[in-house]
């Protein structure tokens, strides 16, 4: 009787179980992707409802994909879109960015333990179950920094603009002459390079202001706050306020920010290296880019001055954010190959001692054996069948290969496969680089408008519908990544 009762109970609140389930219960891989994917939809029906030109469903939907998971991977023109389809991407790419997905995760994290049903999920939370009260007060406290930091760099980054586009008449006159806003541009670049996305209104992305240095500097900031420096200004922050307020929650989180559960929250040490490799990276492809491509005349600045910043821009994006100040077509094959590998790498790749990476796996080896349940069990089991990252992309690879196969063989000059990695990799590493189309290089080029059109969008746009749909998967698979990390470890390569 006494179980009938409980029955009808939850019978009774099945609304508030259900949402109970959908946000504490479903497997977080789950959860996100049927995240992205209901957000895309949505953004894809939002943009079909106010489009007045005859766009296909297919490009429609690529491009939503492509903002909510920060990729700027484009089959349209983006002057296409009117000021309405600006704010809709706007709030894609903002709802889609990862700096605001994870600040999502503290409040559900924040829920979850403050939720006086689930005793049981807050003794798998800390099962020492002796500051539990501690670490309630820091991931709200954490919850709250998240929150403040999103929204003052956006403020910052969006006034900023808006303050240089009125001081230097040659980036205004650039808007007039497309007939977009300055507010529009401003809020969208801020929020589209702070989540790492890329995309900007303009046709010609960031080519357009390579002569605007200011501009590009006050965009690069934004671009490692959001992405691969993040880490690293959280914990700055963190250490600032503490300091300020001299709160002991604040120490709390400075020297437990591991068993907080927030992966963007590093300790000290290895925020450091992070920085450090960081750095390191973009002093390399520096060194490498402005070797190779110093003297060529695609370039178009008038000093050094601005040579180096636009340098500096177009390297510091090919990591994810993925704005260009230069047509990549045009660049060498060894720059092509060398943004391909930091557009595969993850945003927190960075050196580590040895000593580090062994207290490292010593901890994942011990979390992993105190925490194994039943359904935990089962995500064992799959992850002894799944294949490593490399693989699937090789996969999808030789999949746009089949699709294009036709374009391969009657254009092979635009249609080659390393263009076609670029791309894929590009979608995978959520960047959106791309080398374009370019009809001077079809074999067969007649010169008429009527036989080939040149066009401000990426490579995927020529592609047929198939080859367009796995290019999405990848772009969900590499927003997703995170989930594989440990994936193909059962394959032994002997």
């Amino acid at each position: 009787m006494k179980n009938f009762d409980e029955v009808i109970k939850k019978w009774k609140n099945t609304p508030s179980y259900l949402l109970h389930i959908l946000l504490f219960r479903l497997n977080p891989f789950l959860f996100e992707l049927g995240y992205f994917v209901t957000l895309s939809s949505v953004g894809f029906l939002a943009l079909k409802s106010t489009s007045s030109n005859p766009s296909r469903k297919i490009d429609l939907f690529f491009t939503s994909a492509s903002a909510v998971t920060v990729s700027s991977m484009s089959t349209l023109e983006m002057e296409v879109f009117s000021t309405t389809h600006l704010v809709i991407l706007t709030v894609l790419m903002l709802l889609g960015g990862e700096v605001f997905t994870s600040m999502l995760g503290l409040r559900l994290t924040k829920a979850k333990i403050n939720n006086n049903q689930t005793r049981q999920m807050i003794a798998e939370f800390d099962r020492s179950n002796s500051d539990v009260n501690m670490k309630r007060k820091c991931i709200k406290i954490l919850a709250s920094l998240v929150t403040w930091y999103l929204v003052a760099v956006h403020a910052v980054g969006s006034a900023s603009i808006v303050v240089y586009l009125s001081a230097v008449p040659s980036a205004r006159r650039v808007l007039e002459r497309k007939g977009i806003g300055m507010g529009i541009f401003s809020v969208f670049s801020a929020v589209s390079t702070f989540a790492n996305c890329g995309f900007v209104p303009t046709n010609e992305n960031m080519i357009v202001f390579k002569k605007n240095s200011g501009l590009l500097l006050i965009l690069i900031p934004l671009v490692l706050m959001g992405n691969t420096l993040y880490p690293v200004c959280l914990r700055l922050l963190i250490w600032f306020i503490e300091k300020v307020t001299k709160k002991a929650e604040l120490r709390y989180v400075l020297e437990n920010s591991r068993e907080l559960g927030y992966g963007h929250l590093m300790p000290g040490l290895e925020s450091a290296y992070l920085g450090i490799t960081v750095l390191g990276f973009v002093v390399v492809q520096m060194v490498v880019f402005c070797s190779l491509e110093w003297n060529n005349n695609f370039f178009g600045f008038s000093n050094y001055y601005e040579r180096i910043v636009g340098c500096l821009f177009q390297v510091v994006n090919s990591r994810h954010a993925g704005e260009s100040v230069f047509d990549l077509g045009a660049v060498s094959p060894a720059v092509l190959v060398l943004f391909v590998v930091m557009m595969y790498l993850p945003p927190y790749t960075s050196y580590l001692p040895i000593n580090e990476h062994q207290v490292a796996d010593e901890n994942i080896t011990k979390d992993i054996n105190t925490t194994i349940t039943s359904r935990n069990k089962v995500y064992y089991k799959w992850e002894n069948i799944v294949f490593s990252q490399l693989t699937y992309l090789s996969i999808c690879v030789v999949l746009i290969c089949i699709t294009e196969r036709r374009n391969m063989k009657t254009d092979p000059i635009n249609f080659n496969v390393l263009n076609i990695v670029v791309e894929v990799i590009s979608a995978y590493g959520n960047v959106g680089f791309s080398v374009g189309y370019s009809c001077e290089k079809q074999m067969h080029y007649g010169g008429g408008a009527a036989v080939c059109t040149d066009a401000w969008y990426g490579f995927a746009g020529r592609w047929s519908d198939e080859g367009k749909f796995v290019l999405i998967v990848v772009m969900f698979f590499g927003r997703l990544k995170k989930f594989n990390t440990r994936g193909g470890r059962a394959w032994i390569l002997a």
